[in-house]
């Protein structure tokens, strides 16, 4: 079917009944192609699907991707396709598509883009990006990040439900230092594990701390957690407290994040409560999360917020 031309003055409505579209968002023209393309094709999930469930959840997502540099990580023929990562932003591209410049050691300079709006959100997932990955430093400072987090991984042999009981674990630790930890679902096998800071210290001083906290409480469970980050080395039935992702320019898949997996699951904020009484990754997919971002809003609103953020200095 020819292409569509829609305008929607509030937010992006993509249709259902044609292949290609331009939508016009916040007086941005946003050319969407292939809707109709399976993605997940055995849960009938189309690319439209996809940009339908990034639009729905877009007042929540957005603002903890603005400002930051975004790594692509493009499945062009959906979930169960190969993929590969871009960090340039590709060319040509909208002239509203805002650049994050960044220099690498290797002294060459990328510049990504951002997605600081509804319709860079749908440029980039038309791209084919199922999850999203931004940098943790904001771009006006890509070296003093905003939060360190803990990737919570089970080693082979260790259950789901072993992960929650090293995430409360983790959250006991932090607690008893006064760090906010928030906690959400992977969407693929584990739980990750957020603390919002004052911005200051660099990314290594980041990385060196949280290294330290995990090989603490390693050593104080030593049974259900390790922090061996060589994989030969990791003993089974153990969780990975991974620290390393806190490192310059690694990305972890944001906050709402779609995952490629056969589930369609989705990176989903929950409550220690939640975590305490005990889910599951399935839990939480593309399908059903757009309903319960809008009964529950956000659960990571507070990550957002100056007040209440850790000051990480006072171990440094």
């Amino acid at each position: 079917m020819a292409a569509e031309r829609k305008r929607e003055p509030q937010a992006a409505i993509i249709p259902t009944t044609v292949k290609d579209v331009t939508l016009t968002v916040g007086g941005k023209d946003v050319r969407l192609t292939n809707l109709s393309k399976p993605f997940w094709p055995a849960l009938g999930i189309t690319k439209g699907d996809l940009l339908r469930f990034y639009a729905d959840v877009s007042p929540a997502l957005l603002p903890h991707l603005r400002g930051r540099a975004m790594v692509m990580k493009r499945y062009p023929h959906g979930a169960e396709g190969e993929f590969f990562f871009m960090k340039r932003a590709p060319s040509p591209r909208p002239e509203w598509i805002e650049l994050c410049s960044i220099e690498h050691s290797s002294g060459n300079v990328i510049d990504f883009p951002m997605v600081q709006d509804l319709a860079s959100l749908l440029w980039v997932v038309n791209l084919g990006c199922i999850d999203l990955n931004q940098w943790y430093a904001q771009c006006d400072d890509v070296d003093r990040p905003d939060y360190v987090h803990f990737d919570l991984d089970p080693v082979p042999g260790a259950s789901f439900d072993r992960v929650l009981e090293v995430a409360l674990l983790v959250h006991e630790s932090l607690t008893a230092l006064g760090m906010p930890a928030f906690a959400k679902t992977t969407g693929s096998k584990g739980i990750h594990i957020y603390v919002p800071i004052v911005r200051g210290p660099t990314q290594k001083e980041v990385w060196t701390f949280a290294k330290s906290l995990a090989f603490t409480i390693a050593a104080r469970a030593p049974k259900i957690v390790t922090a061996e980050y060589r994989i030969a080395k990791r003993p089974k039935g153990r969780v990975l407290v991974d620290y390393n992702q806190n490192a310059w320019g690694r990305t972890l898949a944001s906050i709402y994040s779609v995952r490629p997996k056969p589930e369609a699951t989705v990176s989903t904020p929950v409550s220690w409560e939640e975590i305490q009484r005990g889910i599951r990754i399935e839990d939480f997919h593309l399908r059903n999360v757009p309903a319960r971002v809008r009964k529950l809003g956000d659960l990571w609103k507070p990550m957002l917020v100056k007040r209440g953020r850790f000051p990480l200095e006072k171990f440094f």
